[in-house]
């Protein structure tokens, strides 16, 4: 790997294109270096994942409006469109709209992989624009599955390679601002790109995708779903702008009036981001991880251990009133992005929005600490979330940084990162229970980490009622098939749900 340094440039210094963030992006998403196996076995893993959690969440308000927005939309010229989850292959839509419902179905529940650094990140989210266009060209430019596995580990490699090197958050800037160039560079490789359209593309990508984290602070909102999902839709419309020749601006990154000038560190800051030299393989999907639970990553190993607490102390979940106070020290992350230290009084709140509960850990752990359980749907249900117990508890969890975890956080080295922490639970007849947890047992070093039967077991489980038997397992020999898929078979990258699962909204808006 090589660490470029990343800084802001006066326009008088005249930066040479070869010398900015957006072309070296570039150079890496136009080597045509060949695929590791253990790479294309994730990215497998990775398709089902999605496809997993899209179809948990094909009746849920977001993907019902996404999706009634995407069929407003006929299949763009040049190609022959993509599919949606849940609809037959017929009902086809242009790319950049299909990379929209998709996107919402597979980031509304919050359920599928993420990796952390400086940056947090969802690089699946990568999947749905890349697949689209994948599927929209592969006749006209005979895509195949083996194409369309080089796009998605670019697109996670840039991804995961920014959230390494640039912190976004602690600008208060959304973390799909790292999405949207990772998802053009994503279908410059898949297409075949040369590096100077790419380096368009991503520069076109970057500036429409910037905006504020207010997505996911205080009453979180649907938005949360579709911040990824207009990310994708953007990197499909920059590349397509960028193969009409038309540019972007620049030096996106490094500016004077660029986006690390006014948007991040400010003129005088500096960062380092890893990128893969020539020749060298794209691998960083293999450093990200999927989740368990049906929640913000950082909520993972504490659902774990909840669970654990759960079944070593059955009190704790039979006479919570016996417990005084729920101590929480974990990682700078941890306590002030979803722990009481965001401040946010609707973190508390047992009327709040399913978005806001799942970025509230106080909520989370009391959930799983007295159901031994999480579940994807049951354990955000508003009757479940006003349980009097439950709100009482509740009120008693806290959250405080320890600064050993942050470090542990933001170390480098995989075997001492974590996302956990510890806990103490103080009883009212003074007794303390203490235990902690490094990484969710899904982890790659957790207890049970996920492999692809795991992977296959997650599709099953959430298919279950959505979608008939056989139409799963096609689906999932499909999936698997990946790099052996002709142009022709892309289109089976999805599935069809069962008769009357597809709902759609009365009215409509302007499309």
């Amino acid at each position: 790997m090589n660490l470029h340094d990343v800084r802001v440039h006066r326009s008088d210094e005249n930066l040479e294109r070869h010398d900015q963030l957006a072309w070296k992006i570039a150079e890496v998403a136009a080597d045509p270096v060949p695929v590791q196996a253990d790479v294309t076995d994730m990215v497998i893993n990775r398709v089902i994942d999605n496809a997993a959690v899209a179809a948990a969440s094909l009746t849920r308000a977001p993907i019902v409006a996404a999706r009634d927005q995407a069929l407003a939309h006929g299949v763009s010229r040049h190609g022959v469109g993509a599919t949606l989850f849940g609809l037959e292959d017929a009902q086809r839509t242009s790319p950049e709209w299909a990379a929209w419902a998709n996107g919402v179905a597979v980031r509304e529940l919050d359920y599928h992989d993420t990796f952390l650094a400086a940056e947090y990140s969802h690089p699946g989210d990568n999947i749905p624009p890349i697949l689209a266009v994948a599927q929209h060209l592969a006749g006209q430019r005979a895509i195949s599955g083996e194409q369309l596995v080089r796009g998605i580990a670019t697109g996670y490699e840039i991804q995961i390679d920014l959230a390494k090197g640039i912190c976004l958050h602690k600008h208060k800037i959304d973390h799909v601002a790292h999405l949207g160039p990772s998802a053009a560079a994503g279908i410059g490789t898949l297409l075949g790109l040369d590096a100077e359209t790419i380096f368009q593309a991503v520069g076109q990508a970057l500036h429409t995708t910037t905006a504020t984290r207010q997505s996911r602070k205080g009453e979180i909102s649907t938005w949360k779903a579709h911040a990824p999902a207009f990310a994708g839709k953007m990197a499909v419309e920059a590349v397509d702008r960028a193969m009409r020749g038309q540019t972007s601006p620049t030096p996106i990154y490094e500016g004077e009036d660029g986006v690390i000038a006014w948007l991040l560190g400010g003129v005088d800051a500096r960062y380092q981001v890893p990128l893969p030299d020539s020749g060298e393989s794209k691998t960083a999907i293999l450093d990200s991880y999927t989740k368990e639970h049906s929640a913000e990553y950082q909520a993972q190993a504490w659902i774990d251990l909840a669970r654990k607490l759960h079944n070593e102390h059955p009190q704790l979940a039979t006479a919570p009133d016996r417990i005084e106070r729920i101590l929480i020290r974990s990682s700078h992350h941890t306590h002030f992005v979803i722990g009481s230290g965001a401040n946010d009084p609707q973190k508390y709140d047992p009327s709040a929005s399913r978005e806001t509960l799942d970025h509230s850990i106080p909520y989370i752990f009391t959930v799983a600490l007295q159901d031994g359980a999480w579940h994807h749907v049951g354990s955000y249900a508003p009757e479940r979330a006003a349980r009097p117990d439950t709100v009482e508890l509740w009120k008693r969890v806290v959250t405080e940084e320890d600064p050993e975890w942050t470090r542990r956080y933001h170390s480098l080295d995989i075997a001492e990162k974590a996302f956990g922490g510890s806990v103490e639970i103080t009883l009212t007849d003074g007794t303390v229970i203490r235990d902690e947890i490094a990484v969710a047992d899904a982890h790659p070093l957790g207890a049970r980490p996920f492999a692809r039967a795991e992977y296959v077991n997650k599709f099953r489980t959430l298919a279950a009622g959505v979608v008939d038997d056989g139409e799963i397992e096609r689906f999932l020999d499909t999936a698997q098939r990946l790099p052996e898929l002709a142009p022709g078979e892309l289109g089976q990258l999805g599935f069809v749900a069962l008769p009357g699962t597809i709902e759609y909204t009365e009215g409509g808006g302007i499309f």
